[in-house]
């Protein structure tokens, strides 16, 4: 594995340098500069070879340029790329087909990214409840959860309550009604606050808040609640869905169903964007020609891509091997934080876990511990500020793991 440096060689400063002067400041990332990745490993620009254990915020489920699903891309680019909407194509059926199989639904609206999906899901959420809940035009509200993730567009920080993707972004849209995650009571009491409520949007884990797994039995009354009151179950599984956490949906842990399903990220293996959101008739089929597109989504690469992922996560048992190796991922954990004060909280399902560092938010702790998680060969970044996601491809073996633990510990014990 990689030796501990410290400094970065000229090669990896002149590449950062370029990102610096040219290009926008929107990300404060690693000081690593990679040029190569398979399965579970990524190597620098001089060579040096590293586990990955963000696997791109869960987008390379299936590993690094996952051959079959590479292979799908580049034999369909090799014969057609894009036609946009304005015609068929001869992937696009086969692979809706296909995903609506797949998660149990029967119409898939395709887009490109995770934030598209959300923003889509929201329109349909709200189009459904003023044409088939009859509530009035304009008077559509949408419950969210504080500490949410959903992306950065306009419409989704309007209900975020993280200030750095707020602050001079106004004004907002209205339309939100926030609670606490993880609290059935203020649910339900937002839920009979007005007739005028038509969805529930959810993270079943919230990912980049610091992995809070929900208690148990939350998403299945969460879900009862909102079936109750004729409100849609909308689950944002752009992070916890494709295997992820030990089931194929973070949801399935507790065989929920949403009403619509947002999906992102490993839905393509990480070799291509593609995001998708799903639905039963009775809800897409308020969409209609013109309401609502995307040139790119939906596109042949896309759609031949998606269905190689997913059919390499069934192939390759990737739900089994993220519940098992992510128990066996927390029970290390748990075992260095016996011994190393630092860590005071392991928590995560599956292969989505998280470390929270014994220090404040605004400390740099977390940052100088990733690197020097990246001096002895391991890829890890810190989100809102103490707390490390621990997320390796699930294709990793128990071997691996365990040589992680070795790697963990062996970085954390230089700060005791």
């Amino acid at each position: 594995m990689t030796q501990i440096t410290g400094e970065l060689s000229s090669k990896s400063e002149n590449l950062i340098e370029k990102e610096n002067k040219y290009g926008a400041h929107n990300y404060h990332p690693l000081p690593v500069v990679l040029e190569k990745g398979e399965g579970v490993f990524v190597w620098d620009v001089d060579g040096k070879k590293y586990f990955d254990f963000l696997s791109a915020y869960s987008a390379v489920n299936q590993g690094h340029c996952h051959p079959k699903i590479v292979g799908a891309m580049v034999e369909q680019a090799q014969k057609l790329t894009l036609t946009s909407r304005a015609f068929y194509n001869d992937q696009l059926g086969v692979y809706e087909e296909y995903v609506t199989n797949y998660f149990g639904f029967e119409k898939v609206l395709p887009m490109n990214t995770g934030a598209e999906a959300v923003e889509t899901a929201l329109k349909l959420c709200r189009k459904w409840a003023y044409e088939v809940k009859g509530i009035p035009e304009n008077q559509a509200q949408i419950i969210v959860c504080e500490n949410n993730f959903h992306g950065r567009t306009t419409t989704i920080i309007s209900f975020s309550n993280d200030q750095s993707a707020r602050q001079s972004f106004g004004p907002f849209t209205e339309g939100f009604i926030k609670i606490p995650y993880d609290d059935t009571e203020a649910l339900e009491k937002a839920l009979n606050s007005s007739n005028n409520i038509a969805g529930f949007l959810v993270e079943p884990i919230q990912g980049e808040a610091g992995v809070y797994v929900p208690s148990e039995g939350f998403l299945a009354k969460a879900k009862a609640l909102c079936k109750a009151r004729n409100v849609l179950f909308i689950a944002d599984e752009v992070q916890t869905g494709i295997a992820r956490t030990g089931k194929l949906l973070a949801v399935h842990h507790e065989n929920v169903q949403p009403d619509i399903l947002i999906l992102g990220k490993a839905i393509s293996g990480g070799v291509y964007p593609v995001s998708a959101v799903l639905a039963n008739n009775n809800i897409m089929n308020v969409i209609k020609p013109g309401q609502h597109g995307s040139t790119f989504g939906g596109n042949p690469v896309a759609a031949a891509v998606a269905v190689a992922a997913l059919e390499v996560v069934r192939e390759e048992n990737l739900s089994e091997n993220a519940e098992r190796l992510g128990i066996m991922l927390r029970k290390g954990l748990n075992e260095i934080a016996e011994r190393n004060p630092l860590i005071s909280l392991v928590r995560g399902k599956g292969l989505l876990n998280a470390i929270v560092i014994n220090s404040s938010e605004d400390s740099d702790l977390a940052w100088d511990i990733c690197l020097r998680f990246r001096d002895y060969g391991l890829l890890a970044k810190p989100t809102h500020g103490n707390k490390i996601r621990f997320a390796p491809p699930l294709v990793i073996t128990e071997e691996q793991i365990q040589e992680c633990l070795v790697i963990i510990e062996k970085a954390l014990s230089d700060f005791r």
